[in-house]
């Protein structure tokens, strides 16, 4: 690696760092019972402990090293375009448009093997069409379910989000693999017991 290769990589790192600025709607509860904002890093970190977790309970192969390389890419876009709240119907449909600009800036500052590599692994995510991108698919969104019920529904609450809202958003990664099913379905039992998330 020469020096100007070896900049270009820190120079990249330091952009992809302020993910961990780019807040989300998902509340973390803290000790005491109060909440802040989850960030897009700490969404992407409990992301990647959902895969390695779940990789091996599905009943399809899934090359993990493939299934979470698009896992850390697949939110980068958020430090130029920001997080797109899955249940603001006039930023879902403008966020293709932006993060597609984003992606241009983000992955356009690695060098162009780099960024061609970082930015066929965000358009697969994007595109859902391989196996491992429909189970990176379905961690991402049960990561979102499961944050709203670790608080107690507090950003459901906080946007009039109920039940019928989140099918579209959950029915996909519900049929991803039987898992995933479990999982959720778990998950939507939480919430109900909890009064988290109206009919």
């Amino acid at each position: 690696m020469d020096a100007a290769r070896a900049e270009a990589l820190l120079d990249f790192l330091a952009l992809a760092d302020r993910l961990k600025t780019v807040e989300r709607r998902g509340r973390v509860p803290l000790p005491g019972g109060s909440t802040r904002r989850e960030n897009s890093a700490e969404h992407c970190w409990t992301l990647a402990l959902i895969a390695l977790l779940l990789h091996r309970e599905v009943a399809r192969e899934i090359d993990l090293a493939r299934a979470l390389s698009m896992i850390a890419v697949h939110d980068l876009v958020e430090i130029e375009a920001g997080d797109t709240y899955a249940y603001d119907p006039a930023a879902c449909a403008t966020q293709a448009e932006r993060e597609a600009a984003a992606a241009g800036v983000v992955f356009g500052a690695l060098p162009p093997d780099l960024g061609a590599r970082l930015r066929a692994l965000w358009e697969e995510f994007e595109a859902g069409e391989s196996a491992e991108a429909r189970f990176a698919m379905g961690c991402d969104r049960m990561q979102g379910f499961l944050q709203n019920v670790l608080s107690d529904g507090q950003g459901w609450k906080e946007h009039g989000v109920r039940r019928a809202d989140t099918r579209p958003r959950m029915d996909p990664a519900r049929a991803v693999d039987p898992a995933f099913e479990r999982l959720i379905g778990a998950l939507y039992a939480r919430a109900a017991d909890g009064g988290m998330l109206p009919e």
